[in-house]
């Protein structure tokens, strides 16, 4: 590929991404909303851009030939703080590559467009969207329009329904972990697969408690090798006796699932920034 575009390129998932997608293609423009992302990889160039401005997404487009969409707010807040750049930002980056003739987008969903299931159901890709919070209800948009452009536009996208792509500290994450191994892996399936229509899949490792069932994604080719069995003696030693009336014990959200609309979910949670430095 001549041109690949990474939204989100300065934040955590986006510092493992770039060195591997630098070296899918001859150019890789990674943009996000900060100053500066540090050291280039060769092949790479940067662009400051505000997802919810057209006229600064647009240019990014030229002569692409897919998007990795990772860019957004990543935690739950009020609809207006979202509304710029999980909403509008997603419209933009379809509509801005549809114009420009980008063949596919893979775009950083997350199981918050169906947090609020219980992990006892074991959903598929095919579950219908019950999301836990705005932010998860940006995801389910996000989804359905990519549905609309492949349907109606026939423009490609996959949407990796991440689950937890964080160090293994909790419970939860037992069954939730994604290592940055196999989101590498993940995303590079999503790209180099000849033929992906509009689909989902969900980001998780291989692991023995994981809640969801990719089988009907199984085309993609992800093959997960990470497994967060080898924490779970640690994990559970620590742990608290489960809470099996609290929703962020039961339900695939976790914290996203129990807090109240608008507030933040992230600080209840025990995230480690150990974001990949260049």
């Amino acid at each position: 590929m001549k041109k690949l575009v990474l939204t989100g390129a300065a934040g955590r998932l986006g510092s493992y991404l770039r060195e591997p997608l630098s070296m899918m293609c001859g150019e890789l423009l990674s943009t996000d909303i900060a100053e500066d992302i540090g050291n280039l990889y060769e092949g790479e160039s940067y662009v400051q851009a505000d997802l919810a401005q057209m006229d600064q997404i647009a240019p990014l487009m030229e002569g692409a030939d897919m998007v990795i969409h990772f860019g957004a707010i990543v935690d739950e807040k009020p609809f207006e703080e979202l509304l710029g750049p999980n909403f509008i930002g997603s419209y933009n980056i379809w509509e801005a590559g549809y114009k420009a003739g980008v063949r596919r987008i893979v775009y950083a969903s997350s199981i918050h467009a169906v947090g609020m299931y219980k992990k006892t159901d074991f959903i598929g890709t095919d579950a219908l969207h019950r999301p836990d919070t705005f932010y998860g209800l940006a995801k389910c948009f996000t989804e359905d329009l990519g549905s609309m452009y492949w349907d109606k536009r026939g423009m490609e996208s996959v949407h990796l329904r991440i689950l937890s792509a964080a160090q293994v500290n909790n419970p939860r994450a037992l069954g939730s972990w994604l290592s940055y191994d196999d989101l590498i892996q993940l995303v590079t399936r999503a790209i180099d697969t000849p033929s992906v229509g509009f689909s989902i899949i969900y980001g998780v490792s291989n692991n023995d408690r994981a809640p969801v069932d990719n089988a009907k994604a199984a085309f993609l080719g992800y093959r997960p090798k990470d497994n967060a069995e080898q924490f779970a003696e640690k994990v559970l030693a620590e742990a608290k006796p489960a809470d099996v009336t609290d929703p962020s014990e039961m339900c695939h959200g976790g914290p996203f699932a129990s807090i109240a609309l608008g507030e933040s979910a992230m600080a209840n949670m025990n995230i480690i920034d150990d974001k990949k430095e260049t």
